[in-house]
C-alpha cells in the first residue's frame, strides 16, 4: 500500500496493491499496522456505511461536531467519484481549502479524511457505490454541513450546476465563512 499526503497533509491517498492474474485479482484494502503509521495517532474505526447514488448525485458536505466528530477512510466498490474534503479547523492554516480526488472501484483507492473535515462526493458515473469506515457513530444533533456551491471554496464541480442533484438539505447549507458550527 502507498500512503500518499495531499496538499493538506492531514488528508492521506491510499492506493492498494492488486495482484492481477487469469482468475481476477487480490487487493488488502485495509491493514491496520500500515494505517497507523502513516496516519500517525490511533484511529479505531467503529461503523461502516454504505451507499449507492446516481449520477450527478452531490452528498455533502457534512460533518458532526465534538464530541460525535468523525474521521472517515472512504471506498468506491462501484463506480467513480469525486470526493471532496474542506478544512473546517478555524485555527487551521489550511482552513477553507480543499481537496478533491478520483476515486473508483477501478483505481480502488481510497482517501483518510480525519476529524475536523466536512466531506462529501459527486457521482461521476451512471451509478457509485461507496464504503466508508467512521471513528465514531452517527448523531443526528451533531450533524452539519456547509455548501459545497460557495464560490469562496472554489470547487471545481464538472457537471452544471443544473444537473447536479442535491437534497433539499443540501441545498440550505451555510458557507463554511458564516458557519458559527466549526471547529477550535
Amino acid at each position: 500500500m502507498k500512503f500518499t499526503p495531499q496538499l493538506i497533509p492531514d488528508i492521506i491517498l491510499i492506493e492498494p496493491n492488486a495482484h492481477y492474474d487469469d482468475r481476477g485479482y487480490f487487493v488488502e484494502t485495509y491493514r491496520q499496522d500500515f494505517f497507523l503509521e502513516s496516519v500517525g495517532y490511533k484511529v479505531q474505526f467503529v461503523q461502516e456505511n454504505e451507499s449507492k447514488s446516481s449520477k450527478g448525485v452531490l452528498r455533502g458536505l457534512h460533518y458532526q461536531l465534538p464530541p460525535f466528530s468523525q474521521s472517515k477512510l472512504i471506498r468506491v466498490t462501484d463506480g467513480k467519484i469525486l470526493d471532496i474534503a474542506v478544512d473546517i479547523r478555524k485555527t487551521s492554516p489550511s482552513f477553507g481549502q480543499h481537496v478533491a480526488i478520483e476515486l473508483s472501484a477501478e483505481n480502488m483507492s481510497q482517501l483518510f479524511i480525519p476529524s475536523g473535515f466536512a466531506h462529501g462526493f459527486l457521482v461521476l458515473s451512471d451509478t457509485a457505490q461507496i464504503n466508508y469506515k467512521v471513528d465514531n457513530f452517527y448523531n443526528s444533533e451533531y450533524d452539519r454541513g456547509i455548501a459545497v456551491n460557495d464560490p469562496k471554496l472554489g470547487i471545481y464541480l464538472p457537471f452544471p450546476k443544473e444537473k447536479l442533484q442535491l437534497s433539499k438539505r443540501d441545498q440550505t447549507h451555510p458557507s463554511v465563512f458564516d458557519s458559527n458550527d466549526l471547529f477550535d
